[in-house]
């Protein structure tokens, strides 16, 4: 006995207002005919339902909402309209255990829908249509197939009206509507199946997939008042799910009914579910429309047996059993075959999944009990039909599309005869491209690719179907390898042809053999056009070559030449012959073309070309001398320091030559020139010869000069007796300090020195290279205490002399401030920089005459602290 369950807990749109209570929904439309206000425009009557928990309530059920339109020609808003509520219904289902014995967990299940209607919308109409949409946020937490956190995604319910452009009067169209269907149980690990089936008044061809659902409104903004302009993104999918997958790759959808089917996941809880149909009006989609569900999957079980429908199978004797409905998740203990053959006790099993060879052909019905003889038992049947050997296949005859293909049916079965023929010829155009005979003929209104399609069945109930594409052509296409060509009077030629379709006549009959065959055999004569005419049923094309009839050939090599050693050159040959032969050939690109290219290694080096027509034949020849290039050699590459100068040393076997570029160069005229350039450069050296090879060769030298060093010893300083000084120089990796007297080291980069007097030192920095350059540094050596000195007076009337206040600190490690301030106490002037000071101006403006007040703070070597204040006078 077969047991049918009906329960499902689904929810659809889980928002702010609206969580854990929206359970559903999905957009339809319908088509009113001409506006009212405006008959050029189309009016449509637009329904949103919206499947709900009973236990929503208040602002929960939000009345009115908004539905959005949009001009799909411009993507812009055309209207937003406020929709009110037209119907609220509730639906319960029973929750008892005794209308489920074999389930357990069985969910309380109570829902409600919540219809809203806009019922008459007039829209102008325009070539793409127009999208509607009504926007929400956000969902319920905690759904297993998208990603975390899922109450931060939003939702969106949306359908599209079709335009103009599509045709098929789809402007005018009726939405396809999802049937209402009663709510089943979804057991993890359980085969389930679920109708999503829809129905369309126009009786277009409806085609169901599953889809990716939308996201939507934000957190920010839960309820918009208008809907975000389409595309609509889609929502983020967890690891292992998709649009296209939304329950992991057990389970699919029936594109033809809308079923879905297959083993639920394991992990209980609740999932997205979005599912797609295609409404097709003549071979083209013409609108889609989408339901969208959160299906709950219940931590339950059931015991369930399910083999599908009975089929008849015509791919061999062997076959492989499954219960379509799974273990149960161990609910399942047994399990008990009959695989229907009459005369035999042993034709079962009690494995899972067991395989069966029938030994004969026949209708079969074939019996699964689970937990046979226990208090949940359950039973399926299927009648199975096992006829091997059946192969569809079809030929045609014909390829252009002026005249009728004729097609042949070319399928096999062992078993039965062919008993139905239903053709489907590829002609988008038109609906009447069909037919139920065996051989039909077709003819096309156009060129192009046709994918024709053959169903065919036998009397045992066998079905199975080909699809084959085929090429049509206005006319015949010929394709000929030439379309003139040479023969000696005394050769046969084959010409050769080949056909797209059609079958092959060649004229005038002169001198002709096989005259309807592909490849004729001709020896005209005198010059002769051949003529070949493909026909294929009554669509002609036509095509020729010229055979030009030689009693003999001529072939004129150039005159002999001479060349330079390697260089390469074209041999140009005056000739009419077919065919040529080159010796020697290693030195040519092409021994069997009219004009090679010679690349002679050798001087002199003789060429012989032979020509051919068939059996005429002459010969000619070249004779090429080589002569070598001039040697040159401009001299190993060499570096130098900048502003020094180097001598090039240049070798050549010519009679002329020549330096480039003449910068930097002393006596340039000469093999043996000086070059001091400024920088890196490249000097050429080019040779000719002025008989033989006079082409010039070269050779180049590089004179890499080392950029200039920047030596620096240091700024000039001051220091107290017996304070040590460290020295610090660089430009570049090598340092000599001189005089070397008071230094720790003469020859590093850092010495450190030690002062009874003033001193000056000289430090030489050189390179690796050896290019070096000079530095001084001037050392005042003060005899008394570390101390910071600070003139009295100062003149800032730029003449030079005493323009700026500038301490002078002795003996310093550190340098902490120098400050003025005037005499109401506002700060003037501040720097922590050795050797810069005050010039007497204060934001832009030069200060009286009068007298400031200066502190300044340092440390000495020792780290102790130096602070001294005192005032100074600014005179003019």
């Amino acid at each position: 006995m077969k047991r049918i369950y009906l329960l499902l807990v689904f929810i659809v749109l889980g928002y702010i207002s609206f969580a854990n209570h929206t359970k559903g929904g999905y957009v339809y439309y319908e088509y009113l005919g001409p506006g009212i206000s405006n008959p050029t425009f189309n009016r449509y009557r637009v329904t949103i339902k919206v499947y709900m928990s009973c236990s929503a309530t208040g602002n929960q059920i939000n009345d009115p909402i908004n539905f959005t339109y949009f001009d799909k020609d411009n993507n812009s808003v055309f209207a937003n309209r406020s929709v009110s509520i037209a119907s609220n219904i509730t639906i319960n289902n029973c929750t008892q255990s005794s209308c489920y014995p074999c389930f357990s967990s069985i969910p309380s299940v109570c829902y409600r829908i919540v219809t809203y209607i806009d019922n008459s919308v007039e829209l102008p109409k325009n070539n793409q249509g127009y999208t509607i949409a009504y926007q929400r946020c956000c969902r319920i937490i905690g759904i297993v197939n998208l990603q975390a956190p899922t109450n931060n995604i939003g939702a969106t319910w949306s359908i599209d009206i079709p335009g103009q452009a599509i045709g098929n009067n789809a402007d005018r169209n009726n939405s396809a509507v999802f049937l209402a269907k009663d709510t089943i149980i979804v057991c993890k690990n359980n085969f389930f199946e679920y109708d999503f089936s829809a129905t369309d008044t126009d009786g277009d061809v409806l085609r169901y997939s599953f889809c990716n659902a939308l996201n939507g409104a934000s957190q920010a903004d839960p309820a918009p008042t208008q809907s975000s302009v389409p595309p609509f993104g889609f929502v983020p999918y967890a690891f292992g799910f998709s649009g296209a997958q939304p329950l992991g790759n057990g389970v699919t959808i029936n594109q033809n009914t809308g079923v879905i089917s297959g083993i639920a996941p394991a992990t209980p809880g609740t999932y997205v579910i979005t599912v797609c149909v295609d409404e097709i009006r003549n071979g083209v989609v013409i609108a889609t429309s989408r339901k969208e569900i959160h299906m709950d999957i219940g931590d339950c079980n059931v015991v369930d047996a399910n083999l599908g429908f009975d089929n008849v199978t015509c791919d061999g004797f062997t076959q492989t059993f499954n219960n379509l409905a799974g273990n149960s998740n161990g609910l399942i203990t047994s399990y008990f075959w009959d695989f229907g053959i009459g005369n035999l006790t042993n034709d079962t099993s009690n494995l899972a999944s067991p395989t069966f060879t029938f030994t004969d052909t026949g209708v079969y019905t074939i019996k699964l009990v689970v937990n046979r003889g226990q208090a949940c038992s359950d039973s399926a049947t299927k009648k199975i039909g096992i006829y091997p050997g059946f192969f569809p296949d079809f030929t045609h005859i014909g390829a252009c599309f002026t005249s009728p293909i004729q097609f042949n049916d070319a399928s096999t079965t062992a078993y039965g005869v062919i008993d139905s023929w239903r053709w489907d010829f590829g002609d988008l155009a038109v609906l009447s491209d069909t037919s139920l005979i065996r051989n039909p003929q077709y003819t096309y209104p156009s060129s192009g690719v046709k994918n024709v399609e053959l169903i065919v069945t036998n009397s045992k109930g066998c079905i199975d179907t080909i699809v084959k594409p085929i090429t049509l052509i206005d006319k015949p296409t010929i394709t000929l390898p030439f379309r003139d060509t040479l023969i000696c009077s005394i050769d046969t030629l084959m010409l050769q042809s080949s056909f797209s379709s059609g079958n092959p006549s060649w004229t005038p009959n002169y001198n002709i053999l096989n005259a309807n065959s592909f490849t004729p055999l001709v020896y005209p004569k005198f010059t002769t056009t051949y003529i070949v005419t493909a026909n294929d049923q009554g669509c002609i094309q036509k095509d020729s070559i010229r055979v030009n009839v030689k009693d003999f050939v001529t072939v004129d090599v150039m005159a002999d030449t001479s060349i330079c050693l390697t260089d390469a050159f074209r041999i140009e040959t005056n000739s009419d012959a077919l065919s040529y032969s080159w010796t020697p050939a290693a030195t040519l690109s092409n021994a069997t073309i009219q004009d090679p290219i010679a690349t002679p290694l050798i001087s002199p080096t003789k060429y012989v070309v032979t020509a051919n027509i068939g059996k005429c034949q002459a010969s000619d020849s070249i004779t090429v001398i080589a002569n070598p290039y001039p040697f040159v050699n401009a001299g190993p590459d060499t570096a130098i320091c900048y502003g020094d100068q180097v001598q090039l040393n240049g070798t050549i076997s010519g009679t002329v030559f020549q330096w480039t570029p003449q910068n930097g160069l002393l006596n340039g005229n000469t093999l043996t020139p000086i070059a001091k350039p400024i920088k890196t450069t490249l000097y050429v050296l080019s040779a000719t010869n002025l008989t033989g090879c006079t082409k010039p060769a070269k050779d180049t030298v590089q004179v890499t000069v080392i950029p200039p060093i920047k030596a620096f010893a240091g700024n000039d300083t001051t220091i107290v007796i017996g304070q040590p000084l460290q020295l610090f120089a660089t430009g570049s990796v090598n340092y000599l300090w001189t005089p070397s007297s008071f230094l720790n080291n003469a020859n590093i980069q850092n010495p450190l020195a030690t002062l009874t007097g003033n001193q000056t030192y000289i430090v030489k920095v050189s390179s690796a290279n050896n290019c070096f350059a000079f530095d001084t540094i001037n050392i005042t050596v003060f005899k008394t205490a570390p101390d910071i000195f600070v003139p009295t007076v100062f003149s800032p009337n730029g003449d030079g002399k005493n323009d700026k206040l500038i301490p002078v600190p002795v003996g310093l490690k550190s340098y902490d401030f120098f400050e003025i301030y005037n005499r109401w106490g506002q700060r003037m002037y501040r720097t922590t920089q050795v050797g810069v000071g005050w010039d007497g101006f204060f934001r832009g403006v030069l200060q009286d005459v009068d007298t400031f007040v200066w502190q300044v703070q340092g440390t000495d070597f020792t780290g102790k602290r130096i602070y001294r204040k005192g005032t100074v006078v600014l005179v003019k």
